[in-house]
């Protein structure tokens, strides 16, 4: 556990910026903004901003949440061009957040608001990254939690950086934390994985995750399985080393193959002609060739994507920031109003 420091910029008139990223919410996004609402009640001598990020829904989401802005200039609201997926809409949020404190947690309730009371506390202490560790996760599938499980132990055990178990988005971080991040340009982005490696002080917050309040899971097993891909290559060379590590595992079970055939054809009078042992090698090698060249191919892909120079993200319209406008913006259109 890391000593909070002393001296943080938790004043008793700091802004406070919570960030929503949203994708066809339309079922709880009413519910999430009363909750947020609640829990903006209960906070004392600490001024709040609402910035939910639209992640190009398809249903009514972006019109409910325009309604709400439109009646509370507590709730600021930025709106994707198209879909770019929850990391970049985090990444968005963050940008455009002017708080102190930052606080990031999904629309589906999963995450209580009512946490982000002791998160404030914690900050307050001096921490720098407040972060939720899921103590429960009831709703979701035996399949789902196992898996949950032996990824973000396999993603710590390949990470160059110790990223926390059992850890979502849901966090509270401090302005230089959040000022950091804004300075990392990378496009494959796993923001629990950015927070662990910009550093500060840090400490874990337990906490029990509940069920989905409405709507389904805008994370299926195509999705997860990529967000896992992004976290371990973002995070780690381990898989170049493994597919170097097979390599080698090869070549030594093929010298080993040579010499006993040589011994064979030399030395005794067995010798069997027959493709069983040869395709039995061939098919071996070649499966680790092709693991090898996957692997090799997704950093090469990676690579190609930063070295294209794109936007990060394509805002659509800023609403509710008026003359201050975001923080900063990585889009090349900014409509504010």
């Amino acid at each position: 556990m890391a000593t909070p420091a002393k001296g943080n910029s938790a004043s008793s008139h700091a802004l406070l910026s919570i960030v929503i990223p949203c994708f066809n919410e339309e079922e709880v996004i009413g519910e999430t903004l009363c909750r947020l609402r609640a829990f903006c009640a209960e906070l004392h001598n600490l001024d709040v901003e609402l910035i939910f990020v639209d992640d190009g829904s398809r249903d009514r989401t972006r019109l409910l949440l325009k309604g709400f802005a439109a009646e509370d200039p507590q709730i600021k609201l930025v709106c994707f061009a198209r879909n770019f997926g929850h990391q970049i809409a985090v990444t968005a949020g963050i940008d455009a957040a002017r708080g102190d404190a930052v606080v990031l947690i999904d629309a589906d309730l999963q995450d209580p608001p009512e946490v982000i009371l002791e998160m404030v506390r914690k900050w307050r202490e001096g921490y720098d990254v407040v972060y939720g560790t899921r103590t429960e996760r009831p709703g979701e599938s035996r399949f789902k939690l196992a898996t949950a499980r032996g990824f973000y132990r396999l993603l710590n055990r390949l990470s160059d950086v110790p990223i926390p178990l059992d850890t979502g988005d849901f966090r509270l971080m401090s302005r230089k934390v959040v000022t950091t991040l804004q300075a990392m340009p990378e496009r494959d982005r796993f923001v629990r994985g950015m927070v662990s490696w910009v550093g500060f002080n840090q400490i874990a917050l337990p906490y029990r995750r509940a069920e989905r309040f409405a709507g389904e899971s805008k994370y299926p097993l195509r999705k997860m399985i990529r967000f896992a891909t992004d976290g371990i290559l973002s995070f780690s060379s381990k898989p170049l080393q493994l597919s170097v590590a097979m390599g080698m595992t090869c070549a030594s079970i093929a010298l080993a193959g040579i010499l006993y055939a040589l011994i064979l054809r030399l030395f005794t009078d067995i010798w069997v002609e027959g493709w069983t042992a040869l395709m039995i090698a061939v098919l071996f090698i070649g499966g680790v060739q092709l693991i090898s060249v996957g692997i090799l191919g997704e950093y090469v892909g990676r690579i190609y994507n930063e070295i294209k120079g794109r936007p990060l993200y394509v805002v659509n319209e800023y609403i509710g920031f008026r003359e201050e406008g975001p923080a900063t913006s990585r889009s090349p259109v900014v409509h504010n109003r």
